[in-house]
């Protein structure tokens, strides 16, 4: 899996979007790890969504329902 441009700074951007919701938004005395691992799941979800969203190289996406 190659990564483009486009999808690191997708990434970079959900990382902090999500890190900062979590840890300006807690009130838990452990927030940092709290908010560290909520954001690095959620990159991780979000590539491997793209990886199956580009898996086929036709241009047929496939559907979800």
């Amino acid at each position: 899996m190659s990564f483009k441009p486009k999808y690191i700074v997708f990434g970079i951007i959900t990382f902090t979007i999500i890190f900062l919701m979590n840890y300006l938004g807690s009130d838990a005395p452990d927030k940092l790890s709290r908010a560290l691992l909520t954001a690095v799941a959620a990159v991780i979800g979000l590539g491997v969504g793209m990886w199956i969203y580009s898996k086929n190289k036709d241009g047929n996406h496939p559907d979800f329902d």
